[in-house]
Order: C-alpha cells, then structure tokens, then sequence
C-alpha cells in the first residue's frame, strides 16, 4: 500500500500539554516510584512518549497486596453500608464524566485509538460506575423461617477479600470498569494492574478514586510488566481472587498459579467471533455491521467480528458490498475526530498480524482488500479482506487481533453452526436473518457466550458478558456482577433446648 497516514502534530502538542507524563503508582495510598525505574510508553500513530510509568518490582506488588489485606482485615470498607459504598461509586462515576476529555485523551494516545471511539468508552465507563452503585445497595443473602419451630437459616453474602485484577491494552479504562466497581461494591479491596502500554486514565483513576473519598488500601495500583508484578498478584497466598482480561494463554498461567492456593478467578480472554449471514438477512445492514465488527479498534478486540460465514448464494455479493464498504473506512490519526481506525498497538504486534496473513497467502487464501501496512511515521495497518479461506486454516481458527477479516462459505444451517463452532473459542456470535426460526436456531447451536440477533457488538451493564470454552470462565456485567465477588455463608441458628446426641 501507498497511502500515506497524515498526522496533526499540533493536536499532538495540544493533547500532550493537558496532562503531566510522569506518573506514580499508587500503594495504601500514596504514590510509589519503584525505585525510579521507569516505562516510556510512545504513541503508536506519533511515535513520540506519551507518559512514564513506574516499572513495578514483586516487592511493590507485594506491598500493594499487603496494604488491600490490611484494608480487608482492619478497615472500614468491608463493613461499610451499601448505602455508603454506593455513594462512593456515583461520585467516581461523576468524577469520570467530569475528566472524560482528558481520560479519551490518555486512552488515545496509549493505545492509539480514534479519540471519537476513546470518548465513548468513557461515557460507557461512567455508565457502568452507576451500574454497580445501583447493585450494591441490592446485594443480600436468604433466610429460611421453614427448618422447624427451633431452628433458623440464613444465607450470608460477603465479600471474598483481596482481589487481583489484571487489565489489557485495548481498552484501558473500560475493561478496568468491567470490574472493580463490582468489586468495591461488593465490599472486596483490590489490587490493579493495568497494560505497561496502557496505564495512564488507570493511574488517573485511582486519583479520582481517592477523590471520591474511598479509604486508603482499599485499590492499589501497580504498573509494570507481568513477570514481574503479575505473576505476584496471582500467586501470592493473600489473595482471594484473580480477575483477569488477556489472551487465553496467559490466562492459563494465570489459572495455574492461582490454583496453587485454590483462588477463585474469573477470566475473559480470546476469541473468534463469526457473523452468519444468511440469503434474506438485510444486506445493507449486515454489510454495515461486517464493516464495524472487524475493524472497530483496529480489530484489536476479544469480541470482534473476525469471521464472516456467509452463505454460499450471496457470498461473492457481500464480500464485493464489503470490500467497497472498506474503501470508507478512514485509517488516520487517533486524535481527528473522523478516524475509524487508529494505530496498532505496537511495532511486534504489528508484525504478528503481518506474520498472520502470509502464512494465509502461502496457505491459498486470497486477500480481497488491504494485507499491508500504510506508510507512516505510526504503525498503521490498512482494513483487511482474506477470502478463499478453510476452516483448517490458521487465520480461521487463531485470534489475529488486528484489522483482518476472515470469510469462509456454507451451504445449510447445520453446516453454519458446525463453522461457527469449529475453533476453541466461544465469546460471541451473531446471526443475520429474517426468518426467526433460522435466528433462533443459530443461537441455540452456537456455543458461545453472547449471541446477537440481526445486530452485532450491542451491550449494556445490565447483560453478562463472558465466554464458553477457552474464551474464558465466568461473567462480567450483568445482575450478578457484585455476587460474584462475594462467598456465601450458611448461618444455622437453634434456639431453644437442644436434644441430646445420648440415648437414654
């Protein structure tokens, strides 16, 4: 490819100005250093730092989980009234709308997606805030008055302790939103590690956090890479829980080294999420969505559209439609407005996604649109088409995590359900049909975690959010979000005399 990616090196000085590079973690409430030893993160569409964070060590993960331990054990906010913690949370999610600008600011340049898209997560950050407010004043156990005239029971719902929650790049403040304020209304303290790349509206919420009045210890934010102060915050006995979003391999890890110590974890990890369209779905509609679903964020998405099953009769018009479609998707600068597509996250990550699409050609696929980087001072990747794909391939069954899109063919719903369940993901799916038995069909064969009807990368905190398979264990969101980082206690109370275990 040719086309040159112009960049507004104004906008640049201007973003850069609002807000200090240097950043402190943030352990029982003051900041830590590290020992000075730091991260220089360089925007990947400017190729300019952008902030520097502090390098974690295990003893500044360790200390971190010492001062939440400490919170859980000795302080107030285990014990605080929902009505308290719930006020916490709505003051957080006012304190995000209030810095929302500078937040997308942070996230944009990080990360290097459009600024327009970066807002929006942090209007559906601040969204998930009050989300969690409203959950934690309805948190409550059961009780039986049924056992018998002496006897009682209740159902204790209390927070499981110390939480470790482990975020990725892509979507720094939103996947962060996902779940500590279900933990912090649930009464948990918690340790934070965002990305390296990514750690900077992380960091700045911790401020707000402390704004917002919630104690000291109660979250604790520690930046640097994941052998080092990852592995301690999964393995270290004084945790209870680890919350993690990443790739399904080190989610195994992670899982592994909580097992020793029998944690309860949560993980949402890969996927490889297929559009099924079929003959009378409408096609302007799911052209649009095809378009959307795999070059949102670069395609740097657990949840993208990255495969299109199309049915056999209309497979050549929809991948002409979309190939068109893809002439429109402007790749540019993160921080104009009218991006659609900003940079790839990093310089590897990009030659990955490369490494990706020639073993596809060597394999006999056809790209159909793009395959190349854009010429750029950035790391731009132009929005990808590869067609003439077979289910064994690697491209149809391995997360690419970038701009490409990948289309395979069938002939019957069967057919198309057995394709949609053909990798060892199952995070989503959606079905693109008129006909309601056809949709229903597909959603009840489809293993996968959310499967959407006519639409496709719709959510709300109210709906759950998590994957069958190797797409992770447990949900995110939904009614159950708080209950999650709770454990039940049975309470079984006698009153009156007790008889005797003697006979006689």
């Amino acid at each position: 490819m040719t086309a040159h990616i112009p960049l507004d090196a104004k906008a640049l000085n201007d973003a850069l100005a609002r807000f200090p590079r240097d950043r402190a973690m943030q352990i029982g409430g003051r900041d830590a250093h590290a020992g000075g030893e730091t991260i220089e993160r360089r925007s990947p569409a400017h190729g300019v730092v952008v902030t520097r964070v502090p390098r974690g060590r295990p003893e500044d993960a360790r200390a971190a989980i010492a001062a939440a331990r400490q919170a859980f054990d000795r302080g107030p906010w285990p014990n605080e009234t929902a009505s308290n913690r719930s006020r916490v949370l709505l003051k957080v999610a006012d304190l995000i709308d209030r810095d929302r600008e500078l937040l997308a600011l942070m996230d944009a340049l990080e990360s290097g997606k459009p600024i327009a898209q970066a807002r929006g997560e942090i209007e559906g950050a601040a969204d998930i805030w009050r989300y969690a407010a409203a959950l934690a004043r309805e948190l409550s156990g059961e009780s039986y008055a049924s056992l018998g005239g002496d006897r009682l029971g209740f159902v204790l719902r209390e927070p499981i302790g110390v939480v470790s929650i482990i975020t990725p790049w892509n979507f720094p403040l939103l996947i962060v939103s996902q779940k500590l304020p279900f933990a912090l209304a649930a009464g948990c303290t918690c340790v934070v590690k965002p990305s390296e790349m990514t750690s900077a509206s992380t960091l700045h919420l911790g401020a707000l956090l402390a704004e917002a009045g919630l104690p000291n210890g109660v979250c604790n934010i520690v930046t640097g890479y994941g052998p080092e102060v990852g592995a301690p915050m999964t393995s270290d006995a004084d945790v209870d829980m680890i919350s993690f979003t990443g790739s399904t391999g080190v989610g195994r890890a992670a899982m592994a080294a909580g097992a020793a110590t029998l944690k309860k974890v949560s993980m949402e990890l890969g996927g490889k999420n297929p559009q099924v369209i079929f003959p009378d779905a409408d096609m302007d509609a799911a052209v649009d969505a095809a378009t959307f679903g795999a070059w949102f964020n670069a395609g740097e998405c657990c949840n993208a559209g990255s495969r299109l099953l199309l049915h056999a009769d209309i497979a050549e018009d929809f991948l002409a439609r979309l190939a068109e479609r893809s002439k429109r998707v402007k790749v540019g600068d993160p921080l104009d407005p009218d991006t659609h597509v900003g940079a790839i996250i990093s310089a590897d990550h990009l030659v990955k996604i490369e490494t990706h699409l020639r073993a596809a050609r060597d394999g006999g696929a056809v790209v159909r649109a793009g395959g190349a980087r854009l010429e750029s001072n950035g790391l731009f990747m132009a929005p990808t088409i590869v067609a003439g794909v077979t289910p064994a391939m690697a491209i149809a069954r391995d997360e690419v995590f970038g701009p490409v899109v990948v289309a395979l063919t069938f002939k019957t719903l069967g057919e198309a359900i057995d394709l949609a369940n053909s990798t060892a993901y199952g995070l989503s799916a959606s079905v693109w049909s008129r006909d309601l038995d056809t949709a229903i069909a597909v959603g009840r064969g489809v293993r996968a975690g959310t499967i959407w009807v006519n639409t496709f990368m719709d959510g709300t905190p109210e709906l759950p959010f998590g994957g069958y398979r190797q797409s992770g264990v447990g949900r995110e969101l939904g009614r159950n979000a708080v209950k999650d980082y709770t454990e039940e206690k049975t309470l079984h109370v006698h009153t009156g005399p007790r008889t005797g275990w003697w006979v006689g």
